[in-house]
């Protein structure tokens, strides 16, 4: 059993500020109760029967109408998740997801490209932004893309309530603003990763060198390099690579082990680039299937090692477990609401429930190592971090007869199947410890 509505309560009360009256707090913590809950929709009807309500008007109140500022409570989920797992070396990933819809009301709906379906969907589009590091993942930010076609009608807009001073925007813009606000709260990061989607925009990639951003971003096949006398495309630079310039490596651990391709790294100068800066372009192959293959854009310190940047680009897929998480367990695609405000109040409380579990996550991976006797009715510190897990609610406790590890609740609350799902990686965790003699 894990005490995790304590912890939950204490985030929660980190938000206190952006909402004017008791009424929508209060009404916020359950909504983020329900989306951690196993209803099995996190729609408005679902997350009032939750909290014991007979009709879903509160709930959509919420998220409609009521007074708050969701913005501010963006702001108290990243500040929240660098707290506990935040690192100098951490990673902003970028990447979009579709959210398929009926009907041409819902805010920036149309028929577009979803990668979540990979076709064409009437959808709305969602730019999000995650930060990864060794301790967890989860998101910081996000945007939503409205179409010309939106912006260009001032009916339609007023009618989805988007604000007069909204604008068109292409997704490698909304990208730009969001790390933008990374940038201005000083979030720790080394690198920024991202698909090709914003990796083939050369505005966004000559801004981030401007301000020595490190990245590795995904680029496509088509781009043109002057390499050996001429210029060529990306994929026939790769084509002409010798056997000895590939090397085998793997860019993390995957549901199947690790996740291992060619690699190869063509970098190039120029006379305007200082020393200390890499310009390149990276190669994955499928070593199964040659004609299988990733590009990738590199801008990087100098000296900076291949294996290096293969670990950078297997960090983009933490951003699809948490769009896959979020979907699957938190609702993050059950809303029911069709304006701008709604959207992205509903996101936010989704994104503060996920840097929630992940926080959890880690925390509770931190009962390791040493074996002493206990104090039976007090526990004791492992680590340096268990001052954080007992402000979260934890007591660390071992049984001195069989030294088994495990946690104890200070609260008499379940975890909710959200959390379980999320926790049960930690299960292998605890079981080694177990075995150890």
């Amino acid at each position: 059993m894990v005490a995790w509505e304590q912890a939950l309560q204490a985030l929660h009360g980190k938000t206190g500020n952006y909402f004017r009256r008791a009424e929508p707090r209060e009404r916020a913590y359950q909504y983020l109760q329900g989306l951690l809950s196993n209803t099995s929709r996190k729609n408005g009807w679902q997350l009032a029967e939750q909290a014991g309500e007979s009709r879903p008007d509160g709930m959509q109140r919420l998220i409609s109408t009521a007074v708050w500022d969701a913005d501010g409570v963006r702001d108290i989920v990243r500040e929240y998740f660098v707290e506990y797992l935040g690192s100098p070396d951490g990673v902003l990933v970028l990447d979009e997801t579709g959210f398929l819809k009926k009907g041409k009301c819902s805010v920036g709906v149309q028929r577009q490209y979803s990668g979540a379906s990979g076709g064409i969907e009437n959808c709305q589009i969602g730019v999000f932004l995650t930060y990864s590091s060794q301790r967890g993942h989860a998101f910081i930010d996000r945007a939503l893309y409205l179409p010309k076609e939106w912006t260009a009608d001032r009916v339609r807009c007023q009618q989805a309530k988007i604000p007069t001073t909204v604008r068109f925007a292409q997704k490698a813009e909304l990208a730009r603003s969001l790390l933008q606000r990374a940038f201005d709260a000083q979030v720790p990061h080394q690198w920024i990763t991202a698909d090709s989607i914003h990796g083939d925009d050369r505005p966004l990639r000559e801004w981030l060198q401007q301000r020595k951003a490190w990245y590795v971003m995904g680029i496509t096949r088509h781009h043109l390099l002057y390499y050996d006398g001429y210029r060529q495309r990306f994929d026939e630079i790769a084509a002409s690579l010798p056997p000895s310039a590939w090397q085998q490596l793997s860019c993390g651990k995957g549901t199947k082990g690790e996740r291992r391709h060619a690699w190869a790294l063509v970098s190039w100068r120029n006379v305007d680039y200082p020393d200390d800066e890499l310009h390149a372009f990276l190669v994955r192959r499928n070593p199964l299937d040659p004609t299988n293959e990733a590009y990738f854009r590199v801008f990087a310190p100098a000296g900076t090692t291949l294996q290096t940047l293969v670990e950078v680009v297997g960090r983009r897929w933490t951003i699809e477990e948490c769009l896959e998480l979020g979907k699957s367990e938190l609702g993050l695609d059950h809303y029911e609401v069709r304006s701008w405000q709604g959207w992205f109040r509903h996101t936010t409380l989704v994104m503060l429930a996920l840097a929630f579990l992940a926080a959890m996550r880690y925390l509770t991976s931190q009962v390791v190592t040493h074996k002493k006797r206990p104090d039976t009715q007090h526990g004791y510190p492992l680590n340096p971090r268990n001052s954080a897990l007992a402000a979260l609610g934890f007591v660390v406790f071992s049984s001195y007869a069989s030294t088994h590890f495990g946690l104890v609740a200070l609260a008499t609350s379940s975890p909710s199947c959200a959390m379980v799902a999320y926790l049960r990686r930690q299960q292998r965790f605890i079981r080694t410890m177990n075995s150890i003699p």
